[in-house]
């Protein structure tokens, strides 16, 4: 099974994604800010990553230099709210395989994307 790690802060956006990718046939773990988010991933090595930007305690693009620093190839695709000419300059060089709005995809659109992004589609 495909497994995937959601690293959210809203807890209705994190289930509400959660439940797709479940819906979906994927094996979903979910963090709820960016520090447990680098720990779950340490620990369930997923096969991709969908990643907030703004979240407590330690935002998205920090997450995932930490992530980087012990796993450079995972793909990680950013899913937030910020549009890309907000987006921290340091994501070009943290191997970002794709940048999602939300506002601009439903939830079954980023399934596809992700599914996509995994030829699993």
């Amino acid at each position: 099974m495909t497994k995937i790690a959601i690293i959210e802060d809203d807890p209705t956006i994190n289930q509400m994604y959660r439940m797709k990718f479940e819906a979906a046939g994927f094996d979903v773990s979910t963090a709820s800010d960016g520090e447990l988010g680098v720990q779950m991933v340490g620990k369930t090595k997923p096969d991709i990553i969908l990643l907030d930007l703004q979240m407590p305690h330690m935002r998205g693009d920090e997450a995932l230099a930490r992530i980087r620093a012990t796993d450079k190839t995972v793909p990680v695709i950013i899913l937030t709210n910020l549009g890309k000419e907000e987006a921290p300059a340091s994501l070009k060089d943290l191997g970002v395989l794709s940048y999602i709005v939300k506002a601009e995809l439903t939830p079954s659109q980023v399934v596809a994307r992700v599914k996509q992004a995994l030829n699993l589609s």
